[in-house]
């Protein structure tokens, strides 16, 4: 009886209490709000996959990437270009004793060699040379990582105290290095100029322009040099060079002011790292005549290369690449490939479906028909 008038009065109290009165110790509901939203009764397009729909989908497809997959193909090879390889792995080759005899820090003056090649077809407008290198990651973690963008944007205390990312080229002997990093320490200083032979044999040297070859944020926003000074060499009082470097960052080019220091033009594409082992860098712009004869005319040139840059310790290779540009960019064979492999692959797929479609509609068409 105890027990029976027990549980009379915890029902009774759990039909009558203050819970279900909303009083203060009602039990809030986890139910969610009636509305369109929280019950998913919005509207929504919910699209039936049917041989009507999907079928001219996959020709519309096919019809519209075929035509620009062929027109950015043909674009791509219409643009010219010609490259040199200057590694010295052969003995045959111009450059095989500097490429033997230089290595890292090597105290000895710099190596020259000559390349001689011919061009085939004369190159119009403007002429992009750029430098190519082989098996070199500058996507590896770290390697992207080794920089510090305060310094290289001219704040004085990074100057004198580089970031801990930096190590362990960071600073030598006390002196803090500047730009630190390996990316700065493995810059490319090769030194590159082209000749012209003419029919009488005489060399005339292409004028190459060296500005205007890095992006304008980069040489106006991201670099600077340390603001306070104009003079360079005081700017830079109390830092190192990178191990690597031949000479300190403020005589990278001692003509120009505006290409000195941190914003030198060649420090600045080189810091802006490749996604890929290989990768080429702009290096000159071969700008156009103002008369009508082409920028390069085929014939016979000779390239003159300051042997600086050591590759083959990591089984690297080194090329120079002339090259001219479209309205969407330079030589670039794997989007008009992609646009009509997409396309091919669509219609084909189009007609296989129309005819498992036809076939099996017919079937099913004939078996509706009673006897």
């Amino acid at each position: 009886m105890m027990a029976s008038s027990y549980n009379a009065k915890e029902e009774d109290g759990h039909h009558s209490g203050p819970s279900s009165h909303g009083g203060a110790g009602a039990v809030k509901s986890k139910k969610p709000d009636n509305t369109a939203f929280k019950q998913q009764r919005l509207p929504a397009w919910q699209p039936i996959l049917t041989a009507g729909t999907v079928l001219p989908a996959f020709f519309v497809i096919g019809l519209i990437f075929i035509p620009i997959g062929i027109g950015l193909y043909v674009t791509s090879n219409n643009i010219k270009e010609f490259e040199v390889d200057y590694t010295g792995v052969d003995i045959s080759s111009p450059c095989y004793t500097c490429a033997k005899n230089y290595s890292w820090n090597s105290t000895a003056p710099p190596c020259v060699c000559s390349v001689n090649f011919t061009l085939e077809q004369p190159f119009e407008s403007n002429v992009f040379m750029y430098y190519g290198l082989s098996n070199f990651y500058q996507n590896h973690r770290r390697y992207v990582k080794s920089r510090d963008d305060s310094q290289l944007n001219g704040d004085r205390l990074a100057l004198k105290s580089p970031s801990k990312e930096c190590e362990p080229y960071h600073a030598i002997e006390g002196q803090p290095i500047a730009p630190c990093g390996a990316i700065a320490n493995s810059l490319f200083n090769d030194s590159l100029v082209l000749y012209h032979i003419e029919s009488n044999g005489t060399r005339i040297q292409i004028p190459l322009v060296k500005k205007g070859i890095a992006w304008w944020t980069d040489k106006h926003v991201k670099f600077r040099n340390p603001g306070g000074n104009s003079n360079l060499t005081i700017a830079f009082q109390g830092t190192s060079k990178p191990l690597n470097w031949r000479k300190p960052v403020f005589e990278l080019d001692t003509d120009d002011d505006d290409n000195n220091g941190f914003i030198n033009e060649d420090f600045i594409v080189w810091m802006r790292t490749a996604a890929l082992p290989t990768f080429r860098k702009l290096y000159r712009i071969i700008q156009k005549k103002q008369s009508s004869t082409p920028t390069l005319a085929s014939g016979r040139y000779v390239l003159d290369i300051t042997y600086n840059y050591p590759v083959l310790s990591f089984d690297g290779r080194k090329r120079m690449i002339l090259s001219t540009i479209s309205w969407m960019g330079g030589k670039n064979p794997f989007l008009g490939i992609a646009y009509i492999t997409v396309g091919s692959i669509c219609f084909f797929l189009g007609v296989v479906l129309l005819i498992i479609h036809h076939k099996y509609d017919s079937r099913n068409n004939s078996a509706d028909i009673p006897n």
